[in-house]
């Protein structure tokens, strides 16, 4: 039994959204009836220690479940009770990581629906502060203003937040079994089936298991058969499975992306000009993906200064010339921002549009990131007026845009100031250089 727990516990411990295809196989060779209990409290704690996996375990659950449902059955009743303990407790770690849980083994199709909306009920019936927080878990968003996002993603119908992930979508519908489980029935977590006992039937219920395991993975003599005929090439199989085995391993803690994320904004507040620091950033290896890290650094780094700063959009417009996965990054970017627009405060909210003006304007963001602004009596707040006004003020920008739809004429004063916005930019410094160099020389004096 000690056996078994360790096996089921390393491949549980080690299986992600990449290498879940190559695990399953290596899970099916376990007793999985026997150690389903073992199973289970491994999936559990797992699930509690890295809440981000909760996707990949539930995809997990899903595939064993249409073999061996009583795996997924007694997952989900302790699941469930797990989550009633919690919630008389009043332990909101637990409590989230069960109904994260619970939401996507709704979405894999191991649980009916009536439990989420059960437990939606729960936790809205009498609303409080951390109630409500825990059921818009349901969409894994944790920010400021929990209803007006949860309302606005429901208004997107939910576009960014598919309920299972292509690459987990690995259970054919037809092959789908799905527990009914409620929340107000009594739950038998079957503890015993974690503790080892003598089985009077062990020889019995290990033969009923072999011909499970044949069912699922094939004749293991076939394979045994393939192998010897191909003895010769078993060297370069093992350097292959190597190679695969090391491409396999991957940091999920995210400490390398805090790390390049303080790296990067090191080196932008490190920087004498935005040219030195294009050039030290360019100089960091950013894995493919990684891009949108620069490109969000940027905008925070704008946003949390008091007065716009064109240094981050000079940065922020050279790697859209440098590279189109930039462009398209500050677009996600920009679609992302203007969503959330009413959550900002107003001065993060004016350097922000300010920073997608100077892009939009030097034509190092494509127009049609413009499409996504719907001036509607629905669409429209405050704050996103104030997002608009501010952009079209930016002059380069309202030339541009102007002269696009043929309006050009509108916008002979804006060609005069943007000529001489350098000579007025100047004549603005002066004074304030005068005093400085004044209050200089009368310290010295």
């Amino acid at each position: 039994m000690d056996a078994l727990r360790k096996s089921i516990n390393g491949l549980v411990n080690k299986i992600n959204a990449s290498n879940i295809k190559n695990i399953i196989p290596e899970l099916f060779l376990e007793n999985l009836i026997r150690g389903r209990g073992l199973f289970c409290r491994s999936c559990m704690k797992s699930q509690i220690a890295s809440p981000a996996f909760t996707d990949v375990l539930a995809a997990l659950v899903a595939i064993l479940n249409t073999k061996v449902p009583e795996v997924g059955n007694l997952l989900l009743r302790r699941i469930v009770l797990q989550l009633k303990r919690a919630y008389k407790r009043n332990d909101k770690p637990q409590l989230l990581a069960a109904v994260k849980f619970i939401a996507h083994l709704v979405n894999q199709q191991v649980a009916q629906e009536i439990v989420a909306l059960e437990l939606l009920a729960v936790l809205l019936e009498n609303p409080t502060d951390h109630s409500v927080e825990v059921a818009v878990g349901f969409i894994d968003k944790r920010v400021q203003f929990l209803i007006e996002g949860h309302f606005a993603i429901r208004k997107a119908k939910f576009q960014g937040y598919p309920a299972v992930h292509p690459e987990l979508d690995l259970v054919e519908q037809e092959d789908q079994l799905t527990h009914e489980i409620s929340l107000q029935q009594d739950i038998d977590p079957e503890i015993t089936l974690d503790i080892f006992k003598p089985d009077p039937n062990f020889l019995e219920n290990e033969k009923c298991f072999e011909e499970l395991k044949k069912s699922i993975l094939g004749d293991e003599s076939e394979d045994e058969e393939g192998s010897d005929a191909v003895s010769g090439d078993d060297d370069e199989d093992d350097e292959l499975e190597e190679d695969e085995q090391q491409m396999q391993i991957k940091d999920e803690t995210e400490t390398n992306l805090v790390n390049l994320r303080r790296t990067i904004y090191l080196t932008i507040m490190s920087s004498v000009d935005f040219e030195e620091a294009c050039h030290k950033l360019l100089k960091i290896k950013l894995e493919p993906g990684q891009e949108m890290e620069l490109c969000i650094m940027l905008l925070e780094c704008c946003n949390q200064e008091r007065t716009y700063l064109l240094y981050y959009v000079l940065l922020g417009q050279r790697f859209c010339m440098i590279d189109n996965v930039y462009q398209e990054n500050f677009e996600k970017c920009f679609v992302q921002q203007y969503s959330m627009i009413h959550w900002l405060e107003t001065n993060k909210l004016r350097n922000m549009a300010k920073f997608f003006a100077h892009l939009l304007g030097t034509d190092a963001l494509p127009w049609h990131v413009l499409a996504y602004i719907r001036l509607t009596e629905e669409d429209t707040t405050s704050y996103s007026c104030m997002f608009i006004k501010i952009l079209f003020q930016n002059t380069r920008f309202s030339i541009n845009f102007f002269t696009s739809i043929g309006l050009g004429d509108v916008t002979e004063n804006f060609r005069e100031y943007l000529k001489n916005m350098p000579r007025l930019i100047m004549q603005q410094q002066k004074p304030a250089l005068e005093s400085e160099s004044d209050d200089e020389s009368g310290s010295s004096g």
